[in-house]
């Protein structure tokens, strides 16, 4: 069997990307190649490091890294998860499928750590959700 090959995209790479990436890494072991990038990328955000290890998925060795157009064009299937990276994208093939996820940044959450810390969890339960989907959509 083919692995499926899935790069999600949002801005800074720094976290609903990186948590969709480790998450399809999980459930689509032996299945799916998954990477993600940014249009702007940054750095690997802690609490989403934290958030996910609460899952037991381990992402604190991923990087962020920048979206890279002739890598999209080689892929099954390319997941915005911010408008910004929808609106960025380039077209694609059309045997390149095309996700939008429009998913609210958690880094972008004030208040206490405690506060932080919900929002993330709230997006990581939702990107976990879509990419469960993903993944058995693509078997």
């Amino acid at each position: 069997m083919l692995m499926k090959r899935i790069l999600f995209v949002c801005t800074g790479n720094s976290a609903r990307s990186q948590m969709a990436e480790g998450f399809a890494r999980h459930f689509g072991r032996g299945s799916v190649e998954a990477i993600s990038a940014g249009m702007e990328p940054s750095r690997l955000n802690p609490y989403a490091v934290r958030v996910m290890a609460e899952k037991g998925i381990d992402i604190s060795p991923q990087q962020s890294k920048a979206f890279d157009e002739n890598l999209a064009r080689r892929m099954d299937v390319v997941v915005t998860v911010c408008g910004n990276a929808d609106e960025r994208c380039p077209v694609l093939p059309p045997e390149v499928g095309r996700l939008h996820w429009p998913l609210e940044d958690p880094a972008a959450a004030k208040g206490s750590e405690a506060e932080i810390l919900t929002k993330f969890r709230e997006i990581r339960d939702q990107i976990e959700a879509r990419v469960l989907e993903l993944v058995r959509d693509l078997k």
